[in-house]
Formats: structure tokens, sequence, C-alpha cells
């Protein structure tokens, strides 16, 4: 089993009371931390459930708790002494919350459960369990991650994160930064040989996400209004969303476009930047920009209608979101800058950088009083110029 770097934040916390509770978007890794976590588990007293199994779901349905707690006991779980339950795709089965919480106070079970939905693991799922969780949240693989994954990674990979470009560095590894550009950081879709294969398997996770994902914890019935509304953002990457605008390109009401985003930013499809400002009230009333969690996503939705600039900034902001808070910044004049990160870094993103992209962003950064500045670049220019950070160097 590949390492990953929730694995290093979820095992401190198995041996907490409390249920560990793993979300973030389906095929990003999920089951495979839950796994992971049990082969930590020293005793044979624990079990796991995949709740996508209708004999799983029949049974953690019953009204009755404690006929499934003697159903457990017949499985071969002692409740008498420390046991760990683990629930795979808990959102699937309706009633499960206010089950993990009867049989965590009154046995003092150790849960593991995972979800797809950020809505549903924050919001219904905290109701029940309030005081009694942890959240941890999964993306794609970082660039560190996926170069662990092709079997490239080297021990001294964590000195170059976030570091100044490095000739060196770039030599060996921008032809992976490339592919993990064009086709993203889903495990399964790293691991395939042939171009073929990975664009197949990212449009059966496009298609689970909107057959699967959104049907089954949202009352849409209306797939393919979904799709074409999913698809005009993918081009859109790095844009304001304006509801109205899109709603009539897609043929909705702005509100269903609105709640639409909503449940496509909670199931972890997009990520919504809001702009930075010292005035909330400006910032609540100034329009998000899009971006999605995954660049091989956008390639299979957009194709030929996305810019390699646009994947670029995306790429980008998919990496940064995996290490803190990201916002952008725009003048009434249109002045801009790409990112505000932690509310105390300005950060311009080039395909190509020169010179004159790092003095316009230290003057931009300045009238804003941000004095950490950083300028990314995914090439390296023929002027010799290399005062930036390279993409693949974000992690």
């Amino acid at each position: 089993m590949i390492d990953r770097i929730a694995f290093k934040q979820l095992l401190p916390h198995l041996k907490n009371k409390h249920v560990t509770v793993i979300t973030g978007m389906r095929r990003v890794g999920k089951s495979t931390a839950l796994k992971f976590l049990l082969e930590q588990v020293k005793h044979d007293n624990k079990i796991a459930f995949d709740c996508e199994r209708i004999e799983v779901r029949t049974l953690f349905n019953r009204p009755n708790y404690e006929s499934i707690i003697d159903e457990l006991k017949l499985m071969g779980l002692n409740f008498s002494k420390p046991c760990i339950i683990a629930l795979d795709e808990i959102q699937l089965i309706a009633n499960l919350p206010s089950f993990v919480k009867y049989v965590y106070d009154t046995y003092g079970v150790k849960f593991i459960v995972t979800g797809s939905s950020s809505y549903y693991m924050k919001n219904l799922f905290s109701e029940s369990l309030a005081g009694r969780k942890r959240i941890f949240e999964m993306y794609p693989l970082s660039f560190s991650e996926f170069l662990q994954f092709k079997k490239s990674a080297n021990n001294e990979l964590d000195k170059y994160a976030m570091k100044p470009y490095n000739t060196a560095w770039y030599n060996r590894y921008k032809d992976l930064y490339e592919e993990y550009i064009r086709f993203g950081g889903f495990p399964e879709v790293v691991l395939q040989k042939k171009i073929s294969d990975k664009r197949e398997l990212l449009k059966d996770i496009i298609n689970s996400y909107i057959e699967l994902d959104v049907k089954l914890l949202s009352d849409f019935s209306v797939s393919d209004e979904l799709y074409r509304l999913i698809k005009l953002l993918a081009a859109r990457v790095g844009s304001k969303v304006d509801y109205t605008k899109l709603g009539s390109i897609a043929g909705l009401h702005r509100h269903k476009v609105n709640t639409y985003m909503q449940l496509m930013e909670s199931t972890y499809l997009i990520y919504l930047v809001s702009p930075f400002t010292r005035n909330i009230d400006k910032e609540v009333s100034q329009q998000p920009k899009i971006y999605f969690s995954d660049t091989g996503i956008i390639n299979e939705l957009a194709g030929m209608q996305l810019s390699s600039g646009q994947l670029f900034e995306n790429a980008i902001a998919a990496q940064l979101k995996r290490k803190g808070e990201i916002q952008y910044y725009q003048k009434k004049t249109g002045q801009e800058i790409d990112f505000i990160f932690n509310a105390n870094t300005a950060i311009e993103v080039k395909e190509t950088a020169i010179e004159q992209d790092k003095k316009v962003l230290a003057q931009r950064a300045s009238a804003i009083d941000l004095k950490k500045k950083i300028l990314i670049s995914r090439y390296v220019p023929a002027s010799g110029f290399d005062s930036f950070v390279w993409g693949g160097n974000i992690f």
C-alpha cells in the first residue's frame, strides 16, 4: 500500500475514542485509508462493512438497534472488549448516524467511517455526533504523492516543497508534472499505463459522480441538465460565477444553478474561491471564482474549450487548496492577483513567468499590505529568468 499524506493525520486519531470520519470525493482513496487504519489495529475484534452492498444496507436499516448488535455478535464481534467497526460510504444508509451514536454511547465502540459528501458529513452527520467525532478530508493526490505512486520520489522530496526554481529538480520531474496536470491525481487513473485507460477511468468517475453520488445525496433526478452545467463550468475555470448568465446558457433558473453549485461544492467536485478584502460585506457581495478539484476531470469535460493557461491555473488552485485557504483579489479597475494564500501571501500564476511579472506582483501585493509574494511558473523562460517557484514544487 502506497503511503498517503492523510495516513499521517489519521493514524494518531486511531487511538482516540471519538469517531474517525473520512470524507472526500468518490475514488480519492477513502476506502484505502480505512483499510490502512484497520491494518494498524493489532487485535482481531474489528469488522468492516461496505454500505454500497445491499445486504449491509438491509442490516443497518433495521429499526431495532439491539437486533443489529446481536447480528454483529454472531459475526464474531465482542462488545465487552475494545472493538472497532468500520463503515465505508456511510451516507448511503439514512439512519446510520443515530445507530453509531447509540453504539458509541452504550458500548464505547470505536468507529471509522467514510462518506462522499461534506454537506452530509459536516451537517446531518454532525448533528447526531456532536462532540463525538473528528472529520478528515481527502483529496486527489498531491504532486508529491503522485511521484510516490509513479515510484519516482526520492528521500529528499520534502526539501523542495514550495521552494524556488531548481534546474535539476525541474529537469527530473517536468514530464511527470505535465502528466499530472493532464490526467489529474485520482489514484486509479495515475496507476494506469495507457492514455486510453486513463481517459476511460476519468469518464467513469464523472458518470459515477452524477449517477451515484448526486442522485443518492439529493432529490435531483435530471442528470442531463446537471451534466450540461458541469461541462459549462469546466470551460470556465478561473472565471467568476455569474448564476444568471450560466442559467441562461444552460436553460436553468438561476436559483437552480445556485443549488447545483452548492451540491457540487459539498461533494468536492468544485471549489468556489471567494474574493479577498478587508471588508467582509464587500466580500459577500462579490462573485466567487470556480475551480475543479482535479484537472483530469476538467480535461475530459472541457476538452479543446479549455486553454493551457486555465488548466495550469486550476492545477495550482487545487495544489494550494490542499495546503490552506485560497482567495483571489481584484480591483474595480480590473487589476488582480490570482490567489491570496492563507490571507497573507500574494500568488501570481503564469505559464512562462518573466521579470516584469515579478515587479507587477510586488506592486500589487504592496498595495494591499501583503509582504509575502510567490510567482509561480509552469515553464522556464528562454531569457534565463528564474526568480519563481515552479508548479511542480507546490506541495
